[in-house]
């Protein structure tokens, strides 16, 4: 008497259906690391050119005045993320708040940046303006402001300039302004990552 072989069910075992599953979360894994790299790097490409723009517009502000956006005498570090900055004021060519000297009397825009998003109470990759046709200020696309040293004694070196994850201090020469984002960790050295900074000058 034949016996008659035994036929595999249709279907996967379960062995096949956790090799699969692990499979496909490596694979999730490797494309959600890939994918935020190349977040960070869209952002840090945004970041520097909003850097470059910043620079260019002082450099030509002085171009047009021959004097820079800032009322002292000595080298002056700005945070873009405060309304009252008369700097990023003159910059956008705005008129200033009763009280405050207007910079740029003739009102030109040195300055264009797009229009960022409101996140809570601070901005995010942009110029954030308010209902009165005023602005919040600037940000980095990691929420974080920008930060400028500008040239108040003309002798074209600029002193000092750290951002947050830098180790040491830099001293630029031959340049009247500097502008730099503190990057997606915001931090000062002790524990932050200064290959997250964005500046414009070799590091």
């Amino acid at each position: 008497m034949k016996t008659q072989p035994l036929r595999r069910k249709n279907g996967f075992t379960l062995v096949e259906l956790l090799v699969v599953i692990s499979i496909i979360a490596v694979l999730a894994g490797a494309g959600f690391a890939a994918g935020n790299a190349a977040i960070q790097k869209a952002k840090k490409v945004t970041a520097t050119a909003t850097c470059v723009a910043l620079e260019s517009a002082v450099n030509n502000f002085y171009t047009e005045y021959g004097a820079m956006p800032i009322t002292g005498s000595s080298d002056e570090k700005i945070e873009t993320d405060q309304k009252t900055n008369k700097t990023l004021i003159a910059l956008l060519g705005k008129e200033p708040s009763t009280g405050t000297e207007n910079l740029n009397t003739r009102g030109i825009k040195f300055l264009s940046v797009k229009e960022g998003k409101k996140l809570k109470d601070k901005g995010i990759n942009g110029i954030i303006y308010t209902s009165d046709g005023g602005f919040d200020g600037l940000y980095d696309p990691w929420g974080g402001s920008y930060k400028m040293i500008v040239d108040g004694d003309y002798d074209e070196t600029l002193k000092n300039v750290k951002p947050k994850g830098a180790t040491t201090a830099v001293n630029l020469n031959g340049r009247r302004v500097a502008a730099w984002s503190d990057g997606a960790d915001g931090k000062d050295a002790s524990n932050g990552k200064a290959a997250d900074d964005v500046v414009t000058w070799n590091k």
